[in-house]
């Protein structure tokens, strides 16, 4: 194993991959800087364990070049790469004690004293107390921390992680974020890891590139793909967005759009394309940016905010907040999530509302995209 004092990024150029006529990872340029916490998301099918296991060597590229700092390791077997996978199926040896799965790595190179550097590890996942009992002895999360403990002994320049939390239920999959990130914290080592949970990627990385059939959509810090999507695809993906079809009245700092009869506002600094007087444009908000009050009350809306009427068809209590379903001329089914502080009684389904919202929260795309890209369904969430 090569010493990770070499570091440097992980730097993919042009890489692709094709199964016969099946384009599973179109040609990518993607640098993953040293000792950062990157995040390859995506639903199933995109392409993004496909890239992982060309970083790892398990897989060989089409095109394209895979380097380590300096240098290229394109053509070398992934035994020869400074570079560790933990898989989601943790692959630990049934018939070791943790110590001696953690061990082995040191091991199978010839090291005869391992004990301190096992020791350090143990620590580092904090397992003191587990250290002579079996695999299936442990939970799922205690597991993965030999995993990870087993791939970092080597001091590998990059551990790679293949949805390393799926097996795991909801607490302890929360749980093991913040473990992982503070290993790497503490390690300071390059993390990229694999996942198609929201959530995950966000808690986790310092940069998630959100891939989509075989490209990457978009890249940057998780608040930056959240508050400034650029496609469809990433608005929908990434949390919920209302997107409202509407057309471009007059555009400058400040573009005025009109949906069904009704204007809205928003920065011309915050949408993805120009916008043109009389063209299209997809207007976004998040449910969580939108206030809502009874009809009677829009007096009490303050000047310059964006508004809809709409009538609210379904509320559900989720306990931090409450999500309401408001049909309205501009936008069928618009979301909207109100903080449970203090309830309005009269926000119930059948009520006349009105929304309204700071126009800085307002996001625009281009409208030639699908409108529903990105959206989950029910089956391929199950």
């Amino acid at each position: 194993m090569t010493d990770n004092t070499a570091g440097g990024d992980v730097r993919l150029a042009g890489i692709s991959k094709h199964y016969g006529t099946f384009t599973a990872v179109h040609p990518l340029d993607l640098t993953i800087p040293q000792g950062s916490f990157f995040a390859l998301l995506g639903a199933s099918g995109c392409g993004k364990t496909t890239t992982l296991r060309m970083i790892a060597g398990l897989e060989e590229p089409s095109t394209g070049t895979v380097s380590l700092g300096d240098r290229d390791v394109t053509q070398l077997p992934p035994y020869k790469r400074p570079v560790n996978t933990v898989f989601q199926s943790y692959a630990l040896f049934p018939h070791m004690d943790i110590f001696e799965n953690i061990a082995f790595g040191l091991r199978r190179r010839g090291i005869k004293s391992v004990k301190k550097q096992v020791d350090e590890m143990i620590e580092l996942v904090q397992l003191g107390e587990h250290t002579r009992k079996k695999p299936h002895q442990l939970s799922g999360g205690q597991q993965q921390r030999v995993a990870v403990a087993r791939a970092l002994i080597n001091h590998p320049q990059v551990l790679l992680l293949d949805e390393p939390l799926g097996a795991l239920d909801l607490k302890l999959r929360r749980q093991m974020q913040l473990e992982l990130k503070r290993i790497q914290t503490e390690v300071g080592i390059t993390f990229v890891h694999v996942t198609h949970d929201q959530e995950e990627a966000m808690t986790m990385a310092d940069t998630v590139a959100v891939m989509n059939a075989g490209r990457v959509e978009q890249l940057g810090a998780p608040a930056e793909l959240y508050e400034n999507p650029r496609t469809t695809f990433v608005a929908n993906f990434l949390g919920t967005s209302n997107l409202i079809e509407a057309s471009v009245e007059s555009a400058g700092d400040d573009v005025v759009v009109s949906a069904a009869g009704t204007a809205l506002r928003l920065p011309a600094a915050r949408c993805s394309t120009t916008p043109r007087s009389g063209g299209k444009l997809l207007v976004g908000v998040r449910p969580e940016k939108i206030s809502l009050v009874p009809a009677e009350e829009e007096h009490t809306v303050g000047a310059g905010r964006n508004k809809i009427t709409g009538t609210i068809a379904d509320s559900s209590f989720i306990g931090v907040s409450t999500q309401f379903v408001v049909d309205s001329a501009v936008c069928p089914e618009l979301e909207v999530y109100v903080q449970n502080i203090e309830r309005d009684a009269r926000l119930v389904p059948g009520a006349r509302v009105v929304l309204h919202w700071n126009p800085e929260h307002t996001f625009g795309l281009d409208a030639a995209q699908d409108i529903d890209a990105g959206v989950e369904t029910v089956e391929e969430s199950a």
